[in-house]
């Protein structure tokens, strides 16, 4: 976590600047975001949350970190097919979060200190759970040494990404399911062609 130093955080005025900071982004979108209106809606002050954070950005950034991990599952249920859908299925339930991300983005556009945080914290984190889903399955004799991993993340998250960053079309259970069984198509055919 990025935090200026200082007095400990306590965990509830933690948990309820991260809450206001996801309400705000709601409400208002990233744009109108400030740390005063973060600071209202946590009834802290806002020197409470400069402490913790320099800036609006890494609060947005620790509440989404803290979001994705909570809501999106990683564990093992057996197949790529299930552990995939179960992924998929939640992350793209966090379609609200199009706030969150899309500011996260544009933040990482215009500050290139910032953009580092974003990529190492939340873009490879992400990646990062992905890749354990499709490792793990690689390690059960579903995906051959032959697939390239990192392209299948970026063909997961790129249909994510678009969706999220353009908007002409859902994220929808529907939409997961069938990137899935896409996935588990492509992976299936390469190894009848090896």
């Amino acid at each position: 976590m990025d935090f200026v130093p200082g007095r400990p955080r306590s965990d509830a005025a933690r948990e309820a600047i991260l809450a206001a900071a996801l309400g705000e982004l709601q409400d208002r979108g990233y744009g109108a975001l400030t740390i005063e209106g973060i600071a209202a809606r946590a009834r802290v002050g806002k020197q409470t949350i400069y402490r913790w954070w320099p800036s609006k950005a890494d609060v947005v950034l620790e509440a989404a970190l803290v979001a994705a991990a909570a809501r999106i599952p990683t564990g093992d249920k057996g197949s790529l097919e299930l552990d995939l859908r179960s992924f998929l299925t939640a992350t793209f339930r966090q379609r609200d979060q199009q706030p969150v991300v899309v500011g996260l983005m544009a933040q990482s556009l215009l500050d290139a200190e910032f953009a580092i945080k974003f990529r190492e914290r939340f873009l490879f984190a992400r990646r990062a759970a992905l890749r354990d889903v499709l490792l793990r399955a690689r390690g059960r004799g579903e995906i051959f040494d032959g697939v390239d991993v990192e392209l299948l993340i970026d063909v997961v998250f790129g249909v994510l990404w678009y969706r999220l960053l353009i908007g002409h079309a859902p994220l929808t259970p529907s939409a997961a399911r069938q990137l899935t069984d896409l996935v588990v198509r492509v992976v299936g055919s390469y190894a009848q062609t090896t």
